[in-house]
């Protein structure tokens, strides 16, 4: 991992953020229904806006479509294909000092950045776009002794109003109630730990406009194992309220774990997930 400079820090503002560890590290500790914090204007001010103005447009050519029964949503995990300064932006989470803050906040030891960004990278949904809730895949695609520990989202909508929808909702373990819901401002961070049972997503299709766009970054966390982790792969699960859907929801979970299975047996990437995902579409609504 590398080192960040003087200047990065105050991107980050990691002077501020280690300022109110000793309290962050409680809160975020005891929130539930899983551990996970929120912060507001977590980037100075013109990092956020420079990468909501560079934030690229979603095209079938270099963004993977994850267009399943699912989730509706792109992504940019193409690090040649990001702009400077997202690019930028990554190398300083994935610094040294950004992931001994992360480990000193969780108080997970020893956080591993991942720098291919399987899975992560730029999200970017459309009107209409979801993501069913879900616990996250367990086990890094390419490298079987990494345990996924942390997630970290930073959002990027400027002007974003309720009514749009598209909060991420953290479920409780037994899924019988949404137990908090955090909206997706400008320059928001929400950090939270990757277990079998932290349920999140944004189930509802986005109201949106449809020039506007939910934007993200995402980040993954892992930890080095002594052995080989037990693969689980992400866990779709349905909610009292979607009734016969439970069966298209269900079926569609088999197919990603299909997937998931070939993606590691085969070492692909998830340039192949537009082709592969398609079996349960769920047309927007």
């Amino acid at each position: 991992m590398s080192k960040i400079k003087g200047e990065e820090v105050e991107q980050l503002r990691l002077n501020s953020l280690q300022a109110n560890l000793p309290i962050d590290r409680d809160t975020f500790s005891s929130n539930i229904p899983f551990p996970h914090i929120c912060f507001d204007n977590f980037l100075a001010e013109e990092v956020a806006r420079k990468i909501h103005d560079e934030f690229p447009i979603t095209g079938e050519g270099q963004w993977i479509q994850y267009f399943h029964y699912n989730e509706r949503k792109s992504g940019l995990n193409n690090q040649s294909l990001l702009p400077k300064p997202v690019k930028n932006l990554i190398d300083q989470l994935h610094s040294y000092e950004f992931c001994s803050y992360l480990s000193q906040l969780s108080g997970i030891k020893n956080l591993i950045p991942d720098h291919t960004l399987e899975g992560g990278g730029l999200h970017s949904s459309e009107r209409g776009g979801y993501l069913n809730i879900h616990a996250d895949f367990t086990v890094h695609p390419h490298n079987p002794t990494w345990e996924r520990r942390l997630n970290l989202l930073i959002y990027f909508n400027q002007d974003w109003k309720k009514e749009f929808g598209g909060d991420l909702e953290f479920w409780s373990n037994d899924m019988k109630k949404c137990v908090k819901q955090i909206e997706p401002i400008f320059n928001r961070c929400a950090i939270f730990a990757t277990k079998a049972d932290s349920y999140h997503g944004f189930p509802e299709p986005l109201k949106c406009p449809e020039d506007e766009r939910r934007l993200s970054l995402a980040l993954y966390y892992y930890t080095q194992s002594d052995q080989k982790v037990k693969i689980k792969p992400t866990n779709y699960k349905s909610r009292p309220e979607d009734g016969l859907k439970s069966i298209l929801i269900w079926l569609d979970k088999k197919v990603v774990s299909i997937y998931t299975l070939v993606k590691k047996r085969f070492g692909l990437n998830d340039d192949m997930a537009s082709l592969f995902l398609g079996f349960f579409r769920r047309k927007k609504r």
